[in-house]
């Protein structure tokens, strides 16, 4: 342990991604001693658990990276349009290196428990370690997709060979070569895998419950003319991301989907499937998102064009979601996804068709048949945005669970705070625009808001904030009018937590957009921080 931490902290900070390295970073800067807990072996966050083959950003590189540091901005040179895991591990591993962050981070250590004391106006942390350790502020960046979801499957446990989940891939890698492998889940993890495991796989059979929306990212290495032309224009850009609606810059769609004929909607959908985004067809017309019908056209569009990429129509037609609108599941980037389904050793299991019943010793029985396998794989996604802050057990003001005040859905204020959690902290918690947004635009505000909250109360010699009740049920009675206005709660999906047998249906995520949400949080602070109480 390294000499500063024999005094106990001014903060305390629970992971060591994206949002944990800034969060560090930034407290550094106002002079306060700072603990960092991480229960990886280093940096990285999701970055540093999600290794499998295919793991790649759906939002591009020179986008999806720190915006605080110019010299940083320069240095680094993303090698292209979507980077894959290890060229994102590397910079973050980058990152920490260039501030010197490592010192503060102890790592290999989860954090376990964390009670409000009132009577010191502390927060007492435990580890898994029997570490304990004491601090005025707690700051949760444990991430939004940071607990897997393992599936739900009787039989796991009786299965002969190897069980792996995307979410926790084997660092040294998995050598397929040969084999029989099996995939549960076709959400943005498996959709990313397949392709890669049809490429080692000597059979690879594909369980497929919901089928989803995906799209071809058309990645490519990025020319050293477009990466010199966006360095030179960075500060422009970063402007422009804060003052969007997802944290990528586009201009707004203005007109219905409805008001076109077809033909010319054909073909503002083709420029947008040519952008290789996830906003090239979602961001076509400006009531997707709102509007049955509009969303019906570009969920025909998409539809039409697994069609074209799928030899086989009955194949084509069992990967085509017709269950819920697009955009309101996290739409998916591909490369080859769709095309995976026309090689001979790649086979598709509708479990809509023929349920899966259990596991067996020796693969995946279904209703009509058992499937023998080798391997299995789950890319059965996480448990968004509430997991990782419900896998500690938080206790504020007379011992109240954190479990217990979120067990009828998640309760902040801004997704920043909570009531009777004084001096805790949320990087993009719920109801924030989080998982919605371009994540690094969100976090980045997250983190500067409350290192502005915590210079403010240095300065006025306060020790405690904590968000009034009253602010909390008018944010959180805003953020589920503005959903409710968007198709988002009509679908089963991991925004509104369906993902998670028992857990509350609610949408998870503020829909109102990033800009919209940092005025919003400006105006709380230009306002002496209302809606909290300071003390």
């Amino acid at each position: 342990m390294s000499e500063r931490h024999h005094a106990e902290p001014d903060a305390i900070v629970v992971g060591a991604g994206l949002a944990g390295l800034y969060q560090l970073y930034r407290l550094r800067g106002l002079g306060l001693r700072v603990r960092v807990f991480e229960s990886g072996s280093d940096v990285g966050g999701t970055w540093y658990w999600n290794r499998y083959p295919g793991a790649r950003c759906d939002v591009e590189s020179m986008s999806y990276s720190y915006s605080f540091s110019p010299e940083l901005e320069q240095e680094w040179t993303w090698t292209e349009k979507y980077a894959a895991q290890p060229e994102i591990l590397r910079y973050v591993e980058y990152v920490a290196e260039r501030f010197d962050l490592r010192r503060d981070i102890t790592f290999d250590t989860r954090v376990t428990d964390a009670h409000y004391d009132e009577h010191a106006r502390r927060w007492l942390v435990r580890t898994d370690t029997g570490e304990a350790v004491s601090g005025r502020f707690l700051v949760m960046a444990t991430g939004c997709l940071s607990v897997s979801k393992p599936p739900e499957l009787p039989g796991i446990e009786r299965f002969a060979g190897p069980v792996h989940h995307t979410a926790r891939w084997p660092s040294e890698g998995v050598d397929l070569t040969g084999q029989r492998v099996g995939v549960i889940g076709t959400g943005s993890s498996g959709i990313q895998v397949i392709p890669e495991l049809a490429e080692q796989a000597a059979e690879l059979t594909v369980f497929q419950r919901t089928p989803n929306f995906s799209m071809p990212a058309f990645n490519r290495p990025l020319r050293e003319d477009e990466v010199t032309a966006r360095k030179a224009d960075y500060r422009r850009w970063r402007a422009a991301q804060r003052d969007s609606y997802s944290g990528v810059p586009r201009e707004p769609a203005e007109r219905s989907a409805l008001d076109d004929p077809p033909a010319r909607r054909e073909e503002t959908y083709l420029r947008g499937w040519r952008e290789g985004s996830l906003f090239g067809i979602l961001g076509s017309y400006a009531d997707i998102l709102t509007d049955r019908a509009a969303n019906e056209t570009a969920a025909e569009f998409v539809r039409a064009r697994i069609r074209d990429r799928v030899h086989d129509p009955e194949t084509a037609e069992t990967l085509s979601p017709r269950e819920f609108p697009i955009g309101t599941k996290r739409p998916c980037l591909d490369t080859g996804y769709y095309e995976t389904f026309n090689r001979e050793h790649v086979h598709l299991v509708d479990l809509r068709t023929t349920p899966l019943t259990e596991i067996t010793a020796a693969g995946v029985r279904t209703s009509r048949r058992e499937h023998e396998l080798d391997t299995l794989v789950f890319a059965t996604g996480f448990d968004a945005m509430t997991g990782a802050l419900e896998a500690v057990d938080i206790r504020g003001r007379n011992g109240l669970a954190l479990r217990e005040y979120w067990s009828s859905g998640p309760r902040t204020y801004l997704g920043l705070a909570v009531a009777g959690f004084p001096n805790l902290f949320t990087v993009t918690g719920p109801t924030s625009p989080s998982v919605l947004s371009n994540m690094i635009v969100s976090i980045e505000q997250h983190v500067e808001w409350i290192t502005d909250c915590l210079t403010h109360m240095n300065s006025k010699g306060l020790t405690e904030i904590e968000a009034t009740e009253r602010a909390e049920r008018e944010w959180l009675d805003h953020a589920a009018e503005v959903g409710k206005a968007t198709l988002y709660p009509e679908a089963d999906s991991w925004y509104t937590g369906a993902n998670v047998p028992g857990k509350p249906r609610v949408l998870l995520a503020y829909v109102g957009g990033v800009a919209a949400y940092r005025r919003w949080c400006e105006q709380v602070a230009a306002n002496g921080y209302s809606g909290f109480s300071l003390r």
